[in-house]
């Protein structure tokens, strides 16, 4: 498939493990009080949304996506794997039990990959041929991601590339052609490659008319006025406001995916002066909760611009300041749950892809047993930078979020 038919999403995250001293993981692929018991997906996301909102605070102006699930997964499979204060580091920055996770995230990831939802996540390690991965830490992480094996010889680096490029080409729908580059891999060091993908395909409850969609201005995050294809319909949907802790009243919306499992939301200022930059710091899984709460429905005449965003970046940096450094650390990195032969990472990258349009499913039971208001509806324009999330509400996870300031849609 060369283009999205669908609004779908994409990340692949990978490991690289070198032998005797480095692990290289490469992965493609953040407030208010708590006012509900977080879940295991909800404790995960909220650190990939620190890494998030790192990542903005380097890029304001630029459109920035990451999966906070994608980050959380990549730990998680290291986990096992860590002793000692590595160990503690992992825990403290994912805020699991320190008794360990095992059975709370094979029931996530089993929710997650439900037929009822629209998410395909795969997992899979691929080892050097007669590397020694201690068996502990294979069954855990068999039995929490569903992770397969497959042995390669990295003494041909173009050739174990190409297979594992393969594999991501084919668990993205294609949309991720390749990531791993044969000079990634040193011939006589490379142990084990381990890669978490995962693709959205989410077509949406109320669906945008082609038709409908006309070249409009929006004012970017530089100030410039674009005119880019802004999507519209009049529909039902939940809506809400909201404030940050020093006032910066902003605007909710949640766009239903088919099926009810998943939701778009979409948070921007209500003053057109005031910065996307303002909200942001506020962002918890507990904030985006508290909007379900605020939100209420009603008919809307919405105006949303079509985009794509492409996304490759370094998370060692935002990881490292957020308290996870051992991992990082020649000498200082315990890996010994997962091998005997002393290791430590020295990337993280996550590459993502994402396509939002018109495409989604006819739902006319959307506006049943709904009280209309004697006035027009009110109209939602989002025509200047806003943060989406993609959140699986049954359980709080929050799969990929974005900060967009020019959209760029598709041709």
């Amino acid at each position: 498939m060369g283009s999205l038919s669908k609004s779908s999403l994409a990340r692949v995250c990978m490991f690289i493990l070198w032998m005797p001293v480095l692990l290289e993981l490469h992965v493609l692929g953040g407030a208010v009080a708590q006012t509900v018991s977080p879940s295991y997906g909800m404790q995960g996301s909220d650190l990939g949304l620190h890494v998030f909102l790192q990542m903005v605070q380097e890029k304001p102006h630029e459109n920035v996506v990451l999966s906070p699930h994608g980050v959380a997964s990549i730990l998680g499979i290291l986990l096992p794997g860590a002793h000692g204060n590595t160990k503690q580091q992992l825990l403290s920055g994912l805020r699991y039990n320190k008794k360990g996770p095992d059975k709370m995230l094979r029931k996530l990831h089993k929710a997650l990959t439900s037929k009822a939802n629209t998410n395909f996540i795969a997992n899979a390690l691929f080892p050097q041929e007669g590397f020694n991965i201690k068996r502990n830490f294979l069954t855990t992480i068999r039995y929490n991601y569903l992770c397969d094996s497959h042995a390669l010889n990295y003494s041909n680096p173009q050739k174990s590339a190409d297979y594992i490029n393969g594999w991501i080409k084919n668990h993205t729908k294609g949309h991720i052609q390749s990531l791993l580059k044969p000079d990634m891999l040193d011939p006589s060091l490379t142990r084990l490659v381990v890669v978490n993908s995962i693709y959205f395909k989410g077509m949406w409850k109320s669906r945008f008319q082609v038709k409908n969609t006309k070249i409009k201005s929006f004012t970017g995050g530089d100030g410039k006025s674009y005119k880019v294809p802004m999507m519209s319909q009049l529909s039902v949907f939940k809506t809400g406001w909201a404030n940050t802790p020093d006032g910066v009243i902003y605007r909710i919306i949640e766009l239903p995916y088919h099926g009810n499992h998943t939701s778009m939301f979409i948070a921007f200022p209500s003053e057109r002066v005031t910065p996307l930059s303002t909200i942001l710091p506020h962002l918890t899984t507990a904030t985006v909760h508290d909007w379900t709460q605020l939100m209420h429905q009603g008919k809307v005449d919405l105006l949303l611009p079509k985009f794509t965003a492409e996304m490759e970046m370094d998370l060692k940096g935002p990881l490292t300041a957020l308290g996870i450094t051992d991992i990082f650390i020649k000498g200082k990195a315990d890996f010994r749950q997962l091998s005997s032969e002393p290791v430590h990472l020295s990337k993280a990258l996550q590459k993502i892809k994402i396509e939002v349009n018109e495409d989604g499913t006819k739902a006319a039971a959307a506006t049943t047993a709904i009280l209309m208001a004697r006035s027009s509806p009110p109209r939602m324009i989002i025509d200047r930078p806003f943060l989406f999330l993609i959140r699986h509400n049954p359980t709080g996870t929050i799969l990929f979020a974005g900060q967009i300031n020019k959209p760029q849609a598709r041709k």
